[in-house]
């Protein structure tokens, strides 16, 4: 029995999204965050790092992503639905796959955290932190995240989706952009129209409203 342990507000709608996309049985166990924000330390008794997503099948447990995706995909995906065999879109495929952990939600989340501690309680007041906080996301974080996103931006204007037709990359990166603003976005119309062909998707829609039931 696949049993995905899901954190709210975590990167685990990536693999629900992916079960449905699979039409596979599974079990949703769901997991409060600690008003820090931080993993409830039932997670550690899944697996020693106690973040999510966590998946076990049988005897397996399986963590990170990436990898959870990789192993539903060639475990499941039995009709070779989401991910490419052509070595072009393959490689497109596992470059999306990489991009979006490795270069693009570095910047996110360390925005996130900026952000976390100007409003934190402990530096709220403190007008040196807010500085901080400011220099750190106008010098470093704004700056190179346009980057990424005009890269981005002009790659799915030439290409519908990550690699070829839908698959599993696309799950891996819709979530890091799904995690920027609407008006972060607006300026980069090929990835909001991007972002509607993923959504339209039935499974998405699905796993949408199964992490919002959740969420209550």
């Amino acid at each position: 029995m696949i049993v995905l342990h899901h954190l709210q507000q975590s990167r685990s709608i990536r693999i629900i999204w992916a079960l449905e996309e699979l039409g596979l049985a599974y079990e949703l166990l769901q997991y409060q965050r600690l008003p820090s924000f931080a993993a409830p330390d039932q997670l550690k008794k899944i697996h020693p790092l106690g973040k999510a997503p966590i998946l076990t099948d049988g005897e397996q447990t399986l963590v990170e992503s990436a990898c959870i995706l990789d192993y539903l995909q060639g475990q499941y995906d039995l009709q070779q639905q989401f991910k490419p065999t052509d070595a072009a879109a393959l490689q497109q495929y596992q470059y999306w796959m990489h991009y979006s952990e490795a270069s693009l939600m570095p910047l996110l989340v360390m925005g996130l955290v900026t952000r976390s501690i100007a409003k934190h309680p402990r530096f709220s007041e403190q007008a040196a932190a807010q500085e901080f906080s400011a220099a750190i996301a106008a010098g470093y974080i704004s700056p190179r995240l346009a980057e990424h996103l005009s890269y981005i931006a002009d790659y799915f204007a030439e290409h519908e989706y990550a690699a070829g037709q839908f698959s599993f990359a696309d799950i891996q990166l819709a979530f890091a952009l799904q995690m920027l603003p609407e008006h972060s976005l607006a300026a980069y119309p090929t990835l909001v129209q991007y972002l509607k062909r993923l959504a339209a998707r039935p499974a998405f829609q699905t796993a949408m409203q199964k992490n919002a039931l959740l969420a209550e």
